[in-house]
């Protein structure tokens, strides 16, 4: 099995936490050094193929901001989240592995995708989360979603912040039965397989789920040449 060629970018959620901010708007098209976050998400996708963008709440503006471009878009009629949402896609992005991307994240440095494609091994793993040590993740304040072992294999713990980048099988999506739910469900299942590994991504990243996000976005940037 080859590395991916279709990518899934996350783009249906309400963005509650970024408030006022998603009023009127959806997170996506909240702007980060002039930019709209959904458009900072697409750069890392040039190296596939196939692109698909779901859509939910305030659809209609990301299906006109995305008018003419080479991307799919899936329109939900209800909220899938992760899990719900890339098994909705699948007819439009084909069989075999598949990158997922979070849009509410920037980033500095090598491209995500490129990082995860270089470390992808699908005779032993069945996921590749790009990841990021806590010291080096701005605009989050916990203590990590993974703990990573000499192998690369994850389990839940500290030290880690998953970076919202992933190479997935997704043939275990098909093992749930209810329309909504998270990969989190998915991931289990491989980590108890030992199936469920993770690399570090070696630039600069920044959760942008909150309006404080917006300026240490900018900042990141800003330092690393990328504005």
């Amino acid at each position: 099995m080859s590395a991916p060629n279709s990518a899934m970018v996350f783009a249906a959620g309400f963005g509650t936490r970024m408030r006022p901010l998603t009023d009127t708007r959806p997170k996506p098209l909240v702007e980060v050094a002039g930019k709209p976050l959904l458009d900072h998400a697409l750069e890392l996708t040039e190296c596939v193929s196939r692109v698909v963008v779901n859509a939910h709440y305030l659809g209609e503006q990301i299906a006109d901001h995305l008018a003419g471009r080479n991307v799919d878009i899936v329109h939900e009629t209800e909220i899938l989240d992760t899990g719900g949402g890339l098994r909705n896609a699948l007819p439009r992005l084909g069989p075999g592995p598949i990158f997922t991307l979070n849009s509410d994240a920037v980033w500095a440095g090598p491209n995500a995708f490129e990082t995860l494609r270089a470390a992808w091994f699908p005779e032993e793993m069945d996921a590749l989360l790009l990841l990021v040590p806590v010291q080096n993740a701005r605009g989050y304040s916990g203590t990590g979603d993974f703990s990573i072992d000499t192998d690369g294999r994850l389990t839940r713990g500290d030290g880690y912040v998953y970076s919202g980048a992933q190479i997935i099988k997704p043939d275990g999506l098909t093992e749930f039965s209810e329309p909504a739910f998270s990969l989190n469900l998915l991931w289990n299942k491989m980590q108890a397989a030992g199936r469920l590994f993770g690399v570090a991504h070696p630039g600069g990243w920044c959760d942008v789920g909150h309006p404080g996000g917006i300026a240490v976005a900018e900042e990141m940037l800003a330092e690393a040449g990328n504005v």
